[in-house]
């Protein structure tokens, strides 16, 4: 493993830390999929932005955001007891 990709394990699971501080575990999975939409949503708009003014610190933060609520909805969904909501 690289440098880069330790450093960026580190952001993920330090946000999906914050996220799991500040949020209430998902409810359900459909609940957990709107919020990782929503995350899936604001990337996208980074995407969309003609790639001259992107503002490419905030579209890492955004794929970070995806990535840490991806390992939320795996960690308090899939399972037996929670994913059959």
């Amino acid at each position: 493993m690289t440098n880069a990709q330790r450093d960026l394990s580190t952001e993920v699971v330090w946000e999906l830390g914050r996220a799991m501080e500040n949020w209430p575990a998902f409810n359900s999975a459909h609940e957990g999929y709107g919020v990782l939409l929503e995350e899936v949503d604001e990337l996208w708009d980074h995407v969309k932005t003609n790639q001259k003014k992107r503002d490419i610190p905030a579209m890492r933060k955004e794929c970070i955001q995806v990535a840490a609520m991806a390992m939320r909805f795996a960690l308090e969904i899939c399972n037996e007891e929670r994913g059959r909501k």
